[in-house]
């Protein structure tokens, strides 16, 4: 069988390996020691608050280019009325868009600050229409709350 032959080639080299003499030992060549290069220290990074700041936008190309990929619509409906009252606005946005984007899309666009962004994820749900049945589509809302004394203008008088 081959299998066997694999094992007895082994032992062969294994037995040659052995018998073989062996040579006087040659010198051994020390390497030298590594030096050790002292790295210059960097400069001072900005405290972590500092460089989360929001940037200022240069282009009004650049702002919509943003925002149409983050807002969708603001979400009109009895209770985001009614938050009106408390600075807070309600918005659909892009599934794949995060506070900190809301955040700088809501700025940039209405000139607000904001002071937080809740996001809600609204599951599909099934509706049915006779024998056919079928899904109501999901979406992703923000909840903007913004300093007293601004407002977000969402219908025109």
């Amino acid at each position: 069988m081959p299998l066997f032959n694999i094992f007895k080639k082994k032992k062969e080299v294994e037995k040659k390996k052995i018998k073989k003499p062996k040579k006087a030992k040659e010198a051994v060549v020390k390497k030298p020691p590594k030096v050790k290069v002292e790295k210059k220290p960097k400069k001072d990074k900005l405290p972590k608050e500092k460089e989360l700041k929001v940037p200022v936008l240069k282009s009004k190309a650049k702002i919509y280019k943003e925002v149409w990929r983050i807002l969708k619509e603001p979400h009109i409906t009895e209770k985001g009325t009614s938050l009106d009252k408390e600075n807070k606005y309600i918005f659909k946005i892009y599934p794949e868009a995060n506070k900190i984007e809301v955040k700088r899309a809501i700025e940039s666009l209405y000139n607000v600050d904001v002071l937080g962004v809740r996001i809600i994820k609204v599951p599909p749900k099934s509706r049915r229409l006779g024998k056919s049945s079928g899904w109501r589509k999901g979406y992703k809302k923000a909840i903007i709350k913004i300093k007293k004394g601004q407002k977000i203008e969402l219908l025109p008088r």
